[in-house]
């Protein structure tokens, strides 16, 4: 049986405030429709895919804020896009903002979906690596919010769907090692991540020249050493006065960019992905029961941050 899934990555130019939902569910539905004239089974879109980013706002007014936020998916304003996606047999990862109510407790998340080629979810995941601040900054040109408007979610699941283990995570996700790890750990052969990152990064400028070299080398690096595809897919452009860079791309198990799009705007990236590739890094450098050794890793879960040994400590040979 054949496990290769033609995968879109469906970059958005900028949204900005007063575009509505009705206007950018249009945006993607176009890019689905185009995704599957070219044969794709699969399209991801970016996080927060269906406002602007918002969190670059200090706002207090409960009604205000919630205006950006899905109480429900599929809801009445994005019921067509899976509508769409079961006509035409493509399946969607989808980015929003999340507001839900637990235990009669209205809690926000910063969220994305996998949707099956049948219009059906396949598995939702709740971003853990919340970046920016949580109190209001004016110094800043513009904010990074997201510890203000979300909690962090608790796990990095990974799902059965389109022939292989599918992952997802979100934009500050791919940074960390532990993303792809998590997820590799569970056999994942594709993850999806969406991410809205602007170029300026207020505390440390001198990264700014930087950006795209990094958002690079952390999918590249992740999807190598655990040996899966990696989908990153940008909103980019000049977002409300803010640049936000590009850079969506497919990249392979092997680490290499095999599609990327060009642009800071509306476009497709398009690949044929062979979850069997998958194997060759799986089996052999990165096989994992063989050459991992969990017991000398304890740090990684047992300290958050960095503590450096006392002055006074010996070293040893």
């Amino acid at each position: 049986m054949s496990r290769i899934i033609n995968v879109a990555a469906a970059q958005l130019g900028p949204i900005q405030r007063s575009d509505t939902r009705r206007d950018v569910v249009e945006r993607l539905l176009a890019h689905l429709r185009q995704a599957h004239t070219m044969g794709c089974q699969l399209v991801v879109f970016p996080e927060l895919a269906l406002t602007t980013f918002f969190p670059r706002w200090y706002m207090e007014d409960p009604a205000e804020i919630e205006a950006f936020y899905e109480s429900q998916m599929p809801g009445p304003e994005t019921r067509v896009l899976f509508d769409t996606a079961r006509k035409l047999g493509i399946g969607f990862y989808l980015g929003y903002a999340e507001l839900a109510v637990e235990g009669g407790v209205k809690r926000r998340f910063n969220t994305s979906i996998l949707v099956g080629q049948d219009g059906e979810i396949i598995g939702k995941y709740r971003k853990v690596h919340l970046p920016g601040h949580a109190g209001h900054e004016p110094w800043r040109a513009f904010q990074h919010l997201e510890k203000h408007y979300f909690e962090p979610g608790a796990s990095f699941d990974v799902w059965r769907g389109f022939g292989g283990v599918m992952g997802m995570a979100l934009c500050n996700d791919r940074r960390w090692s532990e993303t792809y790890r998590v997820m590799g750990l569970q056999g994942a052969e594709m993850i999806l991540l969406g991410y809205n990152t602007p170029v300026h990064n207020p505390p440390a400028p001198e990264h700014d020249d930087l950006s795209m070299f990094h958002n690079h080398l952390v999918m590249q690096a992740g999807a190598y050493q655990n040996g899966t595809w990696v989908v990153g897919v940008a909103k980019a452009g000049k977002e409300e006065g803010c640049e936000m860079i590009g850079g969506s791309c497919i990249i392979a198990p092997s680490g290499e960019i095999v599609a990327a799009c060009s642009t800071k705007g509306d476009e497709l990236a398009i690949a044929r992905c062979d979850l069997d590739l998958c194997l060759s890094y799986k089996n052999t450098t990165f096989n994992f029961e063989r050459h991992r050794r969990p017991e000398a890793y304890g740090l990684i879960t047992e300290r958050r941050g960095a503590v450096e040994p006392a002055p006074e400590a010996a070293i040893t040979a």
